[in-house]
């Protein structure tokens, strides 16, 4: 069976050549981008010391912070170790941007199971938008990813933030390009001027040459445990977008009057600038690995999507199972492959903000962070994993191969596809 899996592994690589060589000249423009960037703000070792305290005057973080804006394409940044998530850093974003009587309106269908209570879909919280007055609806996709028809004619008087998923999250549709968002920005302007157009960019940074605010996006967010942390930030968030909209979250996150004039470092920002200096290349690492997962697992028999050859804009790559027990063993052979608590077997389990059981596979340096190798999912029907990150693409292999072992001994029904 190795034997098998080692040969059907080399034909995938020459198989995917094409789509490896395109993700090289993705990186290499990314990093000449981020390596201009860093020469622009002379950032210097003086800018990598501690704060503490207050952190005021801190010429760390405030050039940390011009320096994310001008990477993302955007007026201003809140970058912080004080903002945990993705998740929260949405959160603050959008309770900076809606009032009472405002509407939140989701371009891209329902977001991403975490923001469904702070949304106050499904079941009623006191600190939801709902419990403020504030309302929301959603948009479906389409075949072709975003319904400038359909969004266009969902618009009120009162929708004070369109926003966009720009990543697949727990479901099987298209990530979204930066060109795709890009016209929706474009085409929701012309209909309403003062609304604010956010994107959800998690798992979507350096995937492409541009990011949302190199196309008007007036918000996007993200986590800095995902792509642009490059495998070393411990912490953090970001929120990127207008001067206006990062002074409003910035006063969501500490307090209205100290707004950006706060926020101490903890030791951070050294592993925060070198994260970010990295994520291009790791960036490419991860998606050289989803591509070799989704064509090698294909040969196996395993429905995986999106295709090798598709373009791709987020690092997930999601996998079908025919069952719980095949997909439980996959997951725990990808945890015995990490290098951090190898000997755990993770099992599914209860998680907030999940409607079913979830099993994590995550040996990671970091806990949490989805740009090393990880793979997890709901555990229910049609049993799908979502595959994603990988700091170097020699680990991904490996573990993809043990994996898939372990996988095909649990289900007799999986047969190995002679090339």
């Amino acid at each position: 069976m190795n034997a098998d899996l080692n040969a059907l592994a080399r034909d995938a690589e020459v198989e995917i050549a094409s789509a490896w060589q395109r993700i090289q000249q993705v990186a290499e423009r990314n990093q000449e981008r981020v390596l201009h960037a860093f020469r622009r703000h002379q950032v210097s070792d003086a800018h990598l010391q501690d704060s503490t305290g207050y952190g005021y005057d801190d010429i760390g973080r405030e050039t940390l912070e011009a320096l994310y804006a001008d990477v993302l394409g955007t007026e201003d940044a809140l970058v912080r170790p004080q903002i945990i998530s993705g998740t929260h850093a949405i959160v603050l974003a959008l309770s900076a941007l809606l009032r009472p009587g405002d509407e939140l309106l989701y371009a891209s269908g329902t977001p991403y199971d975490t923001l469904h209570d702070f949304i106050g879909i499904g079941k009623d919280s006191q600190s939801s938008l709902k419990a403020y007055g504030i309302s929301y609806k959603d948009v479906p996709l389409n075949e072709d990813g975003l319904n400038e028809e359909a969004i266009l004619a969902s618009i009120t008087p009162q929708t004070k933030v369109v926003a966009i998923q720009r990543s697949c999250g727990y479901a099987k549709r298209p990530a979204l390009s930066v060109a795709a968002i890009g016209r929706i920005v474009e085409a929701v302007k012309a209909v309403k001027k003062d609304v604010y157009v956010f994107v959800d960019n998690c798992y979507g940074e350096f995937t492409e040459t541009i990011e949302p605010g190199h196309v008007g996006a007036d918000v996007i967010a993200g986590s800095l445990i995902k792509n642009p942390g490059g495998g070393l930030a411990r912490t953090g968030g970001y929120i990127a977008g207008t001067k206006a909209a990062i002074y409003l979250s910035a006063e969501r996150l500490t307090s209205p009057g100290l707004a950006k004039e706060v926020g101490p470092s903890l030791g951070q920002w050294p592993l925060m600038y070198q994260g970010l200096f990295l994520a291009p290349h790791t960036v490419g690492q991860a998606l050289k690995g989803a591509v070799f997962t989704a064509c090698f697992l294909n040969k196996l028999g395993f429905s995986t999507w999106p295709k090798w050859n598709s373009t791709r804009y987020d690092l997930i790559q999601t996998v079908e199972f025919p069952d719980a027990s095949t997909m439980i063993a996959f997951c725990q052979a990808i945890q015995a492959a990490s290098p951090i608590n190898s000997y755990a077997k993770p099992v599914p389990g209860a998680m907030p903000g999940y409607d079913a059981e979830v099993i994590m596979a995550a040996g990671t340096f970091v806990q949490g962070a989805s740009l090393e190798f990880s793979a997890d999912g709901p555990v229910k029907p049609p049993y799908r994993v979502y595959v994603q990150g990988g700091l170097t693409y020699e680990h991904i292999k490996i573990a993809v191969k043990e994996a898939a072992a372990k996988a095909i001994n649990e289900n007799t029904n999986a047969m190995i596809k002679k090339p």
